[in-house]
């Protein structure tokens, strides 16, 4: 059972010129991101308009705690989405099958029990986040809503992983149109039309995330039988779960105490009141738009490095492993730089408090400064994961943020202006970045595989002579 690249419109990173694999790539994901960013920009401009300021930062504090859980299970999905990569690049499509069948059980044993756990658990997560009491009531109705839309968020996710990992990135582009177009469309009807505030916000996230799914499913179906995808769980290995959890548990896990440590610094900014709270969920909006780029060449390089790892092609790794971080951290600079000129009129659509817009500047020209540091660290990590070695990465990470970032948010929430907490993240940014440089400079693991790369290239030079 043989894949053809071209027959399914997928990108064969292990053939053809490296960056220009890698943009077309990104492209669709880039787009995709754009979308994601419209229609959480159109949450806010629908909340800021029809349910105010309140709303607003409630929503801004009510993502965070989602995250926690849901984390480390779509960490296991770029576990999935790695050994794909692996398996294709290695022709060998078997596996791919069992990886497939293995994930469709793995998302309805966790993603229901999470829906339920997190509505139950919700006000607890709000109470330790100290989310301030004219928040609060809005906040929990956004956080249980939210989760219970869980197996629509795994199950679209973990779709979107393997068909990173199989090459097919401009799928997950239509998808997320899907669910642009519904979650815009639901929150018209929801909280500006019968005025449900921020349940209607949440419940249109919710059923986007479904409809995303149900449509992915339809596609995996139609445009690769011979993975034989099926809806509801049929076939599950317990040896592939294992090989699936050694790489994607510790990415999940990195990635949920990634987002509990968010939760802890969302303590920091819920301490300076709502006004604050509001200025950064403005913000957000900004510095989401100037990031695009990021996710995009960061999936691009996971399946770049998953693909060659798995045909063995180790020289096309070493070719590639600093180009596209460069090029990732350009491009993200050259987005901060242009959303920085244009950011106070943009910010002025979302509130008209000159208090909330200050500190939404303020964070925005912070923030957009520093974040090409983290397209370069987030790269090259992805480049590393995509080789199945997730053991330093997960470590630099965990360091990263509560070595580092919290550590440093604490102390200028402490003893300087907290106002400026959130200039712990270049902080913490130029901490990962050059961890990530030093790993591929000095780790033993790493010079391996350039020694492999070195002779590849050189059988090939052997053999052209």
């Amino acid at each position: 059972m043989a894949y053809s690249q071209k027959q399914k419109g997928k990108i064969d990173m292990t053939c053809g010129h490296i960056m220009r694999n890698i943009i077309l790539f990104a492209i669709p994901i880039i787009i995709g991101n754009v979308l994601q960013q419209l229609y959480t920009t159109v949450d806010a401009l629908v909340i800021g308009k029809y349910c105010g300021d309140t709303s607003l930062a409630a929503v801004g504090t009510s993502s965070q705690p989602v995250e926690v859980l849901l984390c480390v299970f779509l960490g296991i999905g770029t576990g999935v989405s790695i050994l794909i990569s692996q398996y294709t690049g290695a022709r060998e499509s078997g596996k791919v099958v069992s990886v497939c069948g293995t994930s469709i059980t793995f998302i309805y044993i966790i993603g229901i029990p999470i829906g339920i756990l997190g509505w139950f658990a919700a006000p607890y997560i709000l109470e330790f986040m100290k989310v301030p009491q004219d928040v609060w009531d809005a906040a929990l109705i956004y956080t249980r809503v939210v989760f219970l839309g869980t197996l629509g968020n795994l199950g679209y996710n973990m779709n979107a992983g393997i068909l990173r990992g199989l090459g097919d990135s401009k799928a997950s582009l239509w998808f997320l149109v899907v669910s642009c177009v519904s979650n815009i469309v639901f929150d018209l009807l929801f909280v500006a039309g019968f005025g449900m505030d921020v349940a209607g916000a949440a419940l249109s996230t919710s059923i986007a995330m479904f409809i995303s799914w149900i449509v992915s499913i339809v596609y995996i179906r139609k445009k690769f039988p011979e993975i034989q995808f099926t809806i509801l769980p049929r076939r599950f290995s317990g040896t592939m779960m294992k090989d699936i959890l050694a790489i994607g548990l510790p990415v999940g896990l990195n990635n949920s105490l990634y987002s509990l440590g968010h939760v802890a610094l969302q303590t920091f900014n819920n301490s300076q009141g709502a006004i604050f709270m509001a200025g950064g969920a403005v913000a957000g909006r900004i510095t989401g738009c100037a990031n695009i780029a990021i996710t995009g060449l960061s999936s691009a390089a996971t399946t770049f490095s998953g693909q060659n790892y798995g045909a063995k092609k180790y020289s096309r790794i070493k070719e590639g492993h600093w180009r596209i971080p460069l090029c990732s951290g350009l491009i993200t600079l050259s987005f901060g730089l242009f959303f920085i000129m244009i950011h106070k009129p943009i910010i002025r659509f979302f509130s008209s408090d000159e208090m909330v817009l200050m500190y939404a500047s303020r964070h925005v020209v912070v923030m957009l400064l520093s974040q090409w540091f983290f397209a370069i660290f987030n790269c090259i990590i992805s480049i590393v994961n995509g080789t199945g070695k997730v053991r330093y990465t997960t470590i630099v990470n965990i360091l990263m943020l509560w070595a580092v970032r919290i550590p440093s948010a604490y102390i200028i929430n402490r003893y300087f202006d907290g106002t400026w907490v959130m200039l712990c993240f270049p902080i913490s940014f130029s901490f990962g970045m050059f961890a990530m440089i030093g790993y591929y400079l000095f780790s033993p693991v790493w010079k391996e595989v350039m020694r492999m790369a070195e002779n590849k290239q050189n059988e090939v030079e052997q053999n052209l002579a």
